[in-house]
């Protein structure tokens, strides 16, 4: 109760009503698996669309295993497939598997240090092809030299071209008038310490030189700009700003350019542009306020935004040992030709374009990255991940604990190759159901695999036994958008798809079966009534098609052993009631465990139960009969209260699907009386 020490009007505020629990999303779904490319350590980004998956995790080309192994790209498949069946939220957890010395995969991925970027070597393949042990490609003659330019995620589509461009600004070099004495002064304006500029001395030259690059350094001291000269070619004495003449007419005066480098990821082939980034400074020094804004800080290894760290392609860093500045970023970008590169060519001579114009329109030089690959197939150990707390990463299905909004899980792919690849594919199974079976209000999406029979898709669900984890059989037939050719895909991307759709547009209570599959031009096998009439009993869902009504998912059952459990749109819908319960009440941890507390819960459970009764999710004609809620001294003892134990006892009447709708007909004559 508040402190009334003195007298005075008080104004308080008060509830009348009891709390109110809001229901949570049940379509969010985290698929795993390996992609082209894109994060793998890193925390995941909701996706919400197939050209946001893109952006981040690349294209659906096939995947190049080290071995050498091809494989569909399912990953991108399934996450077509689930916003094509009606999916809207995703997470992507990508799996890698790096190489070894001698080309197979046996080690987990680990995060390149930012101190080693140096330090990588070249592991299989010959010197016309290396491979990187990591997986990333890089400018293996820079790298050399102490600087590296690699992509930023594993991955064979990371070898690209890499173009940096000189490119200079306007002219900045002005002259301002003392309004007192009237006397005029050399200024300059829009310059950073650390700039590199194009200084042209035309009162005055040198040699006859046109242009020369130079390094600006404000003076703090001297309140004056000091220009060293960039030894690109040969040095040339400091100059300063007194000695440089603008003039009206531009063409006859002195001129100050600030240069800046962009930097374009291409296709391999050069024919296409992927992005560019414009306006760099060279220098690693330079800064923009407290923060560093140099190439080196916007492609860093550890970038300043977790945006960036996801989708920046690229890693731009230096050994500051034999970088020291941009004398030596210029060097080493530009193979020590920027001032000849500057020269116009006997035609520009002719067309008259001068240095200055060159400059204008950009110089460039281009790198190969070379090296990157997609690793060896990853196995279960990849899927399953680890968290490594100390160093504030996680990798495989351990990325999904932190993300409390997933409510389905699937591994499409995984049970790719079955035959040689069998033992991975059970054990991903058991890591995803034991995922979902700690994580609690999660549900796993199993595929069957490849070509199975009826026989070997039941050997395989004779090994499960999950109240949490659902098995869908057989696979998918689709056109694939690529190679204009049929492919048959695992079921899950579609499955998760199909969840979301009949939460959204029916309920979850709803048992999500009956559905046309979207996308699908058939199914690997076309199951009969007698066929299924084998697998449904046994908990394993199957596609069908019927004339007429097209292809349809046709079963909505558990792998469970339990009867209780035996539909997954129970299991989804008590995982929506418990969470939903669970994140709402909250509030009420460390509050006074006594009455008022109990008839609080009861109040808050009992309105949400029958706001669900009345939405048509329970079975009852009246709230009495569709639930109960009970948190009184029947439901604790003087042991739970004395350690601080509320126990609220709930119980709800679900509904079951009409998985067998029977029609009796028979004969009935009109003078009968029935």
């Amino acid at each position: 109760m508040p402190e009334y020490l003195a007298p005075g009007v008080f104004v308080e505020e008060t509830s009348f009503r009891s709390k109110s629990i809001e229901g949570v999303s049940t379509t969010t779904t985290g698929l795993i698996g390996p992609a082209r490319r894109g994060p793998i350590h890193l925390e995941p980004d909701i996706i919400t669309s197939l050209g946001e998956f893109e952006e981040i995790y690349g294209d659906g080309n096939d995947l190049e295993f080290a071995g050498p192994s091809t494989m569909h790209n399912y990953l991108w498949h399934g996450v077509r497939a689930f916003f094509s069946n009606g999916g809207k939220r995703l997470y992507i957890s990508r799996v890698f598997k790096p190489l070894t010395a001698r080309g197979s995969g046996v080690k987990r991925y680990e995060p390149i240090d930012p101190q080693s970027e140096k330090r990588a070597a070249v592991d299989v393949g010959s010197a016309a092809t290396p491979l990187f042990q990591d997986g990333h490609a890089r400018a293996i003659a820079l790298l050399q030299l102490g600087l590296v330019v690699r992509a930023r995620h594993p991955g064979a589509v990371g070898n690209w071209r890499v173009r940096f461009t000189l490119k200079a600004a306007g002219n900045i070099l002005g002259v301002s008038t003392d309004p007192i004495t009237r006397s005029q002064r050399t200024t300059v304006g829009s310059l950073r310490d650390l700039d590199v500029v194009w200084v042209s001395d035309r009162v005055s030259p040198l040699d006859d030189d046109l242009g020369r690059f130079y390094l600006a350094h404000w003076d703090e001291d001297e309140a004056v700009w000091h220009f060293e000269a960039i030894p690109v070619e040969s040095p040339a004495p400091r100059m300063e700003l007194d000695d440089l003449f603008p003039a009206p007419d531009l063409s006859q005066g002195d001129a100050i350019r600030v240069v800046t480098l962009s930097v374009t990821l291409q296709s391999r082939d050069g024919t296409r542009d992927l992005g560019t980034w414009a306006d760099l400074p060279l220098d690693p020094g330079h800064r923009s306020g407290l923060s560093g804004d140099s190439v080196f800080d916007r492609f860093a290894t550890t970038p300043r935004s977790a945006a960036d760290a996801i989708r920046l392609p690229l890693v731009i860093a230096h050994d500051a040992s034999s970088v020291a500045g941009a004398a030596d970023v210029m060097d080493l970008l530009f193979d020590g030709k920027a001032l000849e590169l500057l020269q116009p060519s006997g035609d520009e001579h002719l067309r008259g374009i001068s240095v200055g114009d060159k400059l204008t329109m950009g110089v460039y030089n281009e790198v190969l990255l070379e090296g990157g690959n997609d690793g060896g197939r990853p196995d279960a150990g990849d899927y399953e991940g680890e968290a490594f707390f100390t160093k504030n990463y996680a990798l495989g299905l351990r990325q999904f604990e932190d993300i409390e909004d997933i409510s389905i899980v699937a591994a499409p792919g995984s049970t790719w190759d079955y035959a040689n690849y069998g033992v991975d594919a059970d054990a991903i199974h058991g890591l995803l159901i034991r995922h979902c079976e700690y994580m609690r209000y999660r549900i796993a999406v199993l595929d069957s695999a490849q070509q199975q029979s009826i026989a070997e898709v039941r050997t395989m669900r004779a090994r499960l036994d999950s109240k949490y984890a659902a098995l869908y059989y057989p696979w998918v037939t689709v056109l694939d958008p690529i190679t204009r050719k049929e492919i048959d895909l695992p079921p899950s991307g579609f499955v998760a798809g199909i969840y979301a759709r009949n939460d959204i547009e029916r309920a979850v209570y709803k048992a999500p079966a009956n559905e046309v599959v979207t996308l699908a031009l058939g199914f690997e096998t076309l199951l009969n009534k007698a066929q299924q009439e084998v697998l449904n009993p046994e908990g394993i869902n199957c596609f069908r098609f019927f004339e007429g009504r097209g292809m349809r998912l046709w079963g909505a059952r558990l792998i469970s052993s339990d009867p209780e459990w035996k539909y997954v749109n129970l299991r989804r819908y008590f995982a929506y009631l418990e969470r939903s319960i669970d994140k709402s009440t909250q509030w009420a941890v460390f509050e006074p465990n006594g009455e008022q507390l109990w008839a609080n819960l009861r109040r808050t459970v009992e309105d949400f139960l029958l706001n669900e009764w009345q939405g048509g999710a329970l079975l009852g004609e009246k709230p009495e009969k569709a639930f109960f809620v009970r948190c009184d001294r029947s439901t604790m003892t003087q042991n739970d209260l004395d350690n601080g134990r509320l126990i609220c006892l709930i119980g709800v009447a679900p509904l079951k699907p009409a998985e067998f709708v029977i029609f009796r007909i028979g004969q009935w004559t009109a003078d009968r009386k029935v």
